[in-house]
């Protein structure tokens, strides 16, 4: 359940991170490219923090290094799987069903709500009230805000 809520809280902040930098001003735009950008950066830290752990804890339960390696990078799904509504959305402007504007904006929108939802669901979890899981999902909101304000402050 830990590594659940940490992944796709990580990995929805990661793919607002990303679709609000790899928003584009200027030039044409290329949402094939940016989906394609995050996914990557999803993979890769997946891919990093799987690695990390298994390089922290050295394989405690006896088996190889390389089998605890690739047992802790396969329970980094969670993050990848937070960033595919954006590569989803992303993948839709590329087809043309919308704009990369309005694919990013929605990506944002959809992100921050999720924020919320992962603080509600892992308060819950937790044993909390309703009240207090909702402060929870509130102050989790919080960063997907701060992406908006700050992607909007750039632009």
């Amino acid at each position: 359940m830990q590594r659940l809520l940490f992944g796709g809280v990580y990995g929805t902040v990661l793919a607002s991170v990303l679709v609000a930098a790899l928003d584009h001003d200027t030039g044409p735009t290329s949402p094939g490219y940016d989906a394609v950008w995050v996914l990557l950066a999803a993979l890769a830290s997946a891919a990093a923090h799987g690695y990390a752990h298994a390089i922290a804890h050295r394989a405690p339960d006896g088996t190889t290094v390389t089998v605890g390696t690739a047992r802790s990078v396969l329970t980094e799904w969670p993050l990848v799987a937070a960033v595919v509504p954006t590569v989803a959305l992303l993948l839709g402007a590329y087809a043309a069903w919308w704009s990369e504007g309005t694919a990013i904006d929605v990506a944002l929108l959809l992100n921050t709500a999720a924020l919320f939802g992962w603080g509600l669901w892992g308060a819950r979890a937790a044993g909390r009230g309703w009240a207090s899981s909702c402060r929870a999902g509130g102050v989790d909101m919080l960063l997907g805000f701060l992406i908006v304000g700050a992607n909007v402050l750039i632009k």
